[in-house]
């Protein structure tokens, strides 16, 4: 690994490269916050997938591409007198620090008990509601461009922190059944409209059971998704070798083949973790 004054001149590296382009390459030049801001967005998902494969060496490179657009917003906004990289570092700095009293106590103050995660997190909350520049509401920092996903699992999760939650984690069945029965009584009436908003308290109950027990939704989904993927390519590959037509086998061909793609898993992992 390299050392503390390597980071640094490689940061720095980084810099003098950002302002080269922004000089000398035409495209580099015309960027402005509006256009990069789709670049980075898939950059960030770019990133996402490269930690979901356990990709170390895409890891980097994705870290890479993402802390160049972070340059390049600083640099954008150096131009037009705003602030500088320098500002951006020293200000999340000042963050960091204020909202880790454990770690770093205010002058002349004893440090403050957080030897938990939990209680890390519930510091947290609170004093983001006291900083200056803090959301009036407890639900007031949650990005309104969030996945919806996503979203509601950062809603349910802020309001645990002042305490609307519950009691007992096993409580929430009891509402993921009451909010499945009522969507079912809705789609029944044909009612698309109630429907759509019967199934969305569905999906809310089941993303806050899911934080009540720790698992993240977003991840776990993904994970869904990827299962099904294989299973779902493993099902045409097969039905290719046999000269068959998805579109034309039948539901319980295409089952069959289903559990074969299944079966495989299990043998494949069960290889790769030997007792």
């Amino acid at each position: 690994m390299h050392t503390y004054e390597e980071k640094l001149s490689a940061f720095g590296r980084l810099l003098r490269v950002m302002d080269d382009l922004r000089e000398k390459c035409p495209w580099d030049h015309k960027q402005t916050n509006e256009s990069l801001r789709a670049n980075t967005i898939e950059e960030t998902y770019e990133l996402c997938d490269a930690i979901l494969n356990k990709d170390n060496e895409g890891i980097c490179e994705e870290l890479g591409d993402v802390t160049m657009h972070m340059v390049f917003y600083a640099l954008i906004a150096q131009e037009q007198g705003f602030f500088d990289i320098a500002d951006v570092c020293n200000r999340v700095c000042d963050k960091l620090i204020f909202r880790h009293p454990h770690v770093y106590p205010p002058a002349g103050e004893r440090q403050s008990s957080a030897d938990s995660v939990e209680k890390v997190l519930d510091q947290w909350e609170r004093i983001k509601q006291k900083e200056k520049k803090g959301h009036k509401t407890v639900l007031g920092g949650v990005p309104q461009s969030l996945p919806a996903l996503i979203k509601a699992y950062r809603i349910q999760d802020k309001a645990r922190h002042v305490g609307f939650d519950w009691e007992k984690r096993e409580d929430v069945w009891d509402k993921v059944k009451e909010e499945i029965a009522e969507f079912e009584a809705e789609v029944e009436t044909l009612d698309k409209q109630k429907a759509e908003e019967e199934f969305g308290d569905v999906l809310f109950s089941l993303i806050n059971a899911a934080r009540l027990y720790h698992i993240n939704p977003d991840n776990a989904l993904e994970h869904t998704n990827r299962k099904f993927i294989r299973r779902f390519n493993f099902l045409e590959a097969t039905a290719k070798q046999q000269g068959l037509s998805l579109s034309e086998m039948t539901l319980d061909e295409m089952d069959h083949i289903w559990e074969q793609a299944k079966k495989q898993e299990r043998q494949d992992t069960q290889s790769n973790n030997p007792e």
